[in-house]
């Protein structure tokens, strides 16, 4: 594996589920391919899961890792070609993406969107960079417009929670219901968890939903031919997960077109779902995205969902250590 950006980089994902399971059942098996290894974590937005999992996923397979903050540990970084550098940017990606890729063997980088423009956020400027220059297998770790290892988690999650759910004898369906709901939040946020959920969905073995208000349409290159319905609670409706995000417009590109607070996952929108698992890739606000009775329900699995980042992170990893 050279790069991890979307779900097709995963392969099959029967396959990639059992390895995940292995993974966290046995954790320091694979040592010895992370042995004498560096990955280097670049991270130009601040992190707090993303990097503690991947730092942990690192040391587990026995790699070293390096953590660089962009703008806090380093120069200031210029992204764009051909531009005169005559601001605060004294150092141009070109170069420092090569001298970076010199230092390890597998790179990750986090970069969100910046809504300046459209096309440089979906083109994946800085992600493509990584790629064409560094020479090393390249890791999204959040970028302008995916984020492949919490969506790989939250498919790992919702297998965990679902085979438990059929094993109890709690449901006697053969796939479970999964919605993705957008709900309110006070900024513009990028698209990249929603489109990474949507794509991993698509590709599962779920009944997918999305719902959201008009205007929150995603790319469709990410939301494929996943039913979208604008009616909240009609979507809840029989769901055994409830997947919820803020996302802003992506055809008003980076506007905040509501703040309606009735989309507020609470337990009035629970009440119609299946006894539904609450998931979110966290932070998350409280009271704004989710009330604190749902969050705080048993039948919240938020945690048990970030511990899994460490999982998804290490079999990536352990993949791209195997091509070597």
């Amino acid at each position: 594996m050279r790069k991890f950006f979307n779900v097709q980089d995963i392969g099959d994902l029967d396959k990639a589920l059992k390895e995940a399971a292995e993974v966290k059942a046995t954790p320091f098996a694979w040592q010895h391919l992370g042995k004498n290894r560096t990955i280097i974590l670049i991270f130009f937005n601040s992190s707090l899961r993303t990097r503690l999992s991947s730092q942990k996923a690192a040391m587990n397979l026995g790699m070293n890792s390096i953590v660089l903050n962009v703008n806090g540990d380093s120069w200031k970084l210029e992204t764009e070609m051909g531009v005169v550098m005559d601001g605060d940017k004294p150092e141009h990606l070109r170069e420092a993406i090569p001298v970076i890729g010199s230092y390890c063997d597998i790179i990750g980088v986090r970069s969100f969107a910046r809504f300046e423009s459209k096309e440089f956020d979906y083109g994946e400027t800085i992600l493509r960079q990584f790629v064409e220059y560094s020479g090393k297998p390249v890791i999204s770790l959040e970028s302008a417009t995916v984020h492949p290892c919490q969506a790989f988690a939250d498919l790992i999650t919702i297998d965990e929670y679902w085979k438990k759910k059929v094993s109890e004898g709690k449901t006697s369906k053969k796939r479970p219901k999964v919605v993705l709901t957008w709900a309110p939040h006070p900024n513009a946020l990028p698209q990249a968890v929603p489109n990474s959920f949507a794509q991993w969905m698509n590709a599962a073995d779920v009944d997918f939903v999305i719902t959201h208000p008009h205007g929150y349409e995603l790319d469709p290159a990410f939301s494929g031919n996943a039913p979208i319905e604008y009616d909240q609670m009609k979507a809840f409706e029989g769901a055994d997960f409830i997947y919820a995000k803020n996302w802003s417009s992506y055809t008003e590109y980076g506007k905040i077109l509501s703040k309606d607070r009735s989309w507020t996952v609470s337990s009035r929108q629970m009440a119609v779902t299946d006894d539904a698992f609450f998931m979110h890739c966290l932070p998350v606000r409280r009271n704004m995205i989710v009330s604190d009775e749902v969050i705080d329900a048993p039948t919240s699995i938020v945690i048990p969902e970030a511990a899994n980042r460490v999982v998804s992170a290490q079999v990536v990893m352990k993949r791209m250590l195997e091509s070597l």
